[in-house]
């Protein structure tokens, strides 16, 4: 059953009003929050990554198109100006017409320097993704020509970069392999850390132990400088958590009482040294619903071995558990922990509903999930969180450390 400290409120609507996608703050008075959609012009939109820069301004990435893993999917952009209330017009980043580029990550290194990462992947075939890159010189108003930043394939990325105090860089990816004869579904994907020290120019990897099945590494930088981790489950059992003195060798990851869906979770630490970390409050445990997996919909453009080069060691559970798919995406929720991620008696509903996500199709409207949340607090002390809205829109909320903290 759910957590029984969780604070419920009122279902919502069914459907989204697509009129309401122009990118305007508003109250919501019976959330007591403000929230804006982002402008789109795609029927699907995903995996919004926030950034706040040191400008002032905020960005969102995201991608778009048809289907996710279709080829039609590009990465874009949206800039809440930090002297506006309304985001921008969603500019279209990645123009690939025969890969699926999606999953963004935004970063801006200590010299001003922004840098757009996505993933880029042959239709519905995760092991065949590499990582690309963009960058800008003027906060991200104009941008360098894409190029190729990882280009081993099977790499994927979900969350942000993090600097240690000595200025090295870490990069949590997470590998996407196969066994001959198979097409991608996640039971072998395994979690590593790209280290530089030399500002992104040469990376070394480092293997997260015993982490198949663990995904979407989030690295968290407490106060007293120890780095923690946490994950994503393709178990859809629970969340993660490992540490790290260093960023190059990380403990064992141990369960936490939250549950994970086999959905993306982002962590952000608080000024005040708390973290705070959206996900969907749910497991396998509490429903049914199944679907093959990720890209069961999509028939075009598979791989065949001697494209996917099967060259190393595929890793397995060591239970010998598949990758859960299906299971609902909601409710979308905020939780904060003061102990460093160990424990989480804050937890608190952003918007609830069925979560049905059997299907990817967007164009029918088939898909009610709320997902792959990102948050971050700007420099005013205020919570920005975005995540998608039925994959038909990415919602933007504003809030409060005292409006998650209230009963």
């Amino acid at each position: 059953m759910k957590n029984t400290n969780v604070v419920y409120m009122k279902k919502v609507e069914s459907k989204v009003d697509e009129d309401i996608f122009d990118g305007k703050i508003k109250q919501d008075a019976e959330k007591n929050y403000d929230y804006a959609y982002l402008p789109t012009q795609c029927p699907q939109n995903h995996a919004s990554k926030l950034l706040e820069l040191s400008n002032g301004d905020i960005l969102c990435a995201w991608f778009a198109g048809t289907q996710e893993g279709v080829s039609d999917i590009s990465i874009f952009l949206s800039r809440l100006n930090k002297e506006t209330d309304c985001w921008s017009k969603a500019e279209k980043m990645s123009m690939d017409p025969e890969r699926s580029e999606q999953n963004p990550v935004l970063f801006e290194d200590d010299s001003k320097k922004l840098w757009l990462f996505y993933t880029a992947q042959k239709y519905g075939n995760q092991d065949t993704a590499i990582v690309r890159y963009r960058t800008s010189e003027d906060y991200g108003y104009t941008w360098s020509d894409e190029d190729v930043f990882f280009d081993e394939p099977g790499t994927f990325i979900r969350q942000s970069i993090i600097i240690l105090n000595d200025g090295t860089w870490l990069f949590p990816i997470f590998r996407c392999a196969v066994k001959t004869g198979e097409k991608w579904t996640g039971d072998h994907d395994t979690s590593a850390v790209k280290v530089s020290a030399d500002k992104g120019k040469t990376w070394q990897e480092y293997t997260v132990p015993d982490s198949v099945g663990l995904v979407h590494m989030c690295i968290n930088k407490l106060k007293d400088n120890t780095l923690i981790a946490l994950f994503r489950s393709r178990w859809a059992d629970n969340i993660y958590r490992s540490t790290s003195t260093d960023g190059c060798h990380w403990t064992t990851p141990i369960k936490l009482d939250l549950p994970n869906n086999n959905s993306s979770i982002q962590s952000f630490v608080l000024n005040d040294g708390d973290i705070v970390m959206v996900f969907n409050n749910i497991n396998s445990t509490q429903s049914e619903q199944r679907r093959t997996s990720l890209y069961d919909e999509i028939e075009e453009g598979r791989v065949d071995d001697a494209e996917r080069n099967i060259t190393h060691a595929v890793p397995e559970d060591k239970l010998g558990r598949k990758a859960v798919w299906g299971v609902p995406r909601a409710p979308m929720t905020i939780a904060i922990s003061h102990d460093g991620g160990l424990t989480w008696p804050a937890v608190k509903i952003i918007q609830d509903g069925d979560g049905i996500c059997l299907s990817n199709n967007s164009k029918e409207k088939k898909n009610r999930e709320f997902s792959y949340p990102s948050v971050l607090q700007s420099r005013d002390g205020k919570i920005h969180m975005t995540f998608t809205y039925f994959r038909q829109v990415i919602k933007h909320v504003i809030l409060t450390k005292n409006w998650i903290l209230e009963k």
